[in-house]
């Protein structure tokens, strides 16, 4: 196994595979990183996209552009809240209708939010972030892993994470808190502890993912710092805080279009037995476990997770 190299060269048109016969899930597909994603992959010739999200007007419009310029391609919006677990469960399992998935990507997300709960009583980051997606992937599961048991299969399960993560709490997932319907309302940077919590939940859950199931290769990928609705539509403080970080950071914006890449990158040029199972990658197709802290990378914790995980899905 060979470690993949940065690509700042990196140009999506010329270097992704063609795509014949495989079907992508893409959730919060009609904005932001998820639709660029859609929009980079549908000319290389998937069977069918799925995408999700709440707003069909975006949704609509998204697949009239796409099935425009590439008419074979199929493409399925299914609208779901990912502030109530059971509004996804019933929206996934109606609306996903093939007898394979080959890449699923968890791109939906929320970041800075303020101290509140979920329609299910989580805090609303901790929910969205990584509990929808949990459950998007156990409905999936059973699909990922027959896929995966075919011949020449190369089944993948991408998690949009961030370097965000550092600000977890110093317990990595406050657990106690999650259980007890807290908004974990903290001072000063609250919204941003709460943000690296639920961004160090997808690490640790796909790396967990890996141990578990070795046949479907499990990545977190941070996209970089994107200009998208995540950031614009912030508080001015909180752009602020995000625009004094990336400038002493050295950091610069990336496109829509560019935020896209790295899990683009890792879901369809790198090759299986180029990436680590599990690994955490930075853009363009970095497997980088050196940007990871302790925390990120305590196995004990991601089956903690885990199991937290399951126990709070099989509610629904």
């Amino acid at each position: 196994m060979k470690n993949i190299q940065a690509r700042a060269d990196f140009d999506p048109a010329k270097e992704v595979p063609s795509l014949e016969g495989k079907v992508l899930f893409i959730t919060g597909g009609t904005a932001g990183i998820g639709a660029e994603t859609a929009r980079t992959l549908a000319p290389h010739g998937p069977s069918h996209i799925y995408i999700t999200g709440r707003n069909r007007k975006a949704a609509d419009t998204l697949i009239g552009e796409i099935q425009g310029g590439h008419a074979s391609v199929g493409m399925t919006f299914i609208e779901v809240d990912f502030t109530s677990l059971a509004s996804v469960k019933e929206g996934v399992q109606k609306g996903f209708k093939h007898e394979r998935l080959d890449v699923l990507m968890c791109t939906a997300g929320v970041m800075a939010q303020p101290a509140v709960l979920s329609k299910d009583g989580y805090e609303i980051q901790f929910a969205i972030n990584h509990l929808a997606h949990a459950m998007v992937i156990d409905i999936l599961l059973p699909t990922l892993l027959r896929t995966a048991r075919a011949p020449s299969s190369d089944v993948r399960i991408l998690s949009t994470t961030s370097m965000g993560y550092g600000f977890h709490p110093n317990n990595g997932i406050s657990f106690a808190e999650l259980d007890s319907r807290n908004p974990m309302s903290r001072f000063m940077l609250g919204a941003w502890v709460r943000y690296g919590h639920s961004k160090l939940a997808n690490i640790l859950y796909p790396a967990e993912l890996a141990r578990r199931y070795p046949e479907i290769t499990s990545l977190s990928i941070h996209p970089g710092v994107v200009g998208t609705d995540l950031v614009y539509n912030q508080h001015w403080q909180t752009r602020w805080f995000i625009h004094i970080t990336c400038w002493l950071s050295g950091l610069k914006y990336l496109t829509p279009h560019q935020g896209c890449w790295n899990q683009v990158y890792c879901a369809t040029v790198a090759k299986k037995e180029e990436l680590v199972n599990g690994g955490f990658y930075y853009p363009v197709g970095l497997h980088a476990p050196d940007k990871l802290d302790k925390t990120a990378t305590d196995v004990n914790l991601a089956g903690k997770l885990f199991k937290w995980t399951q126990d709070v899905l099989q509610k629904f």
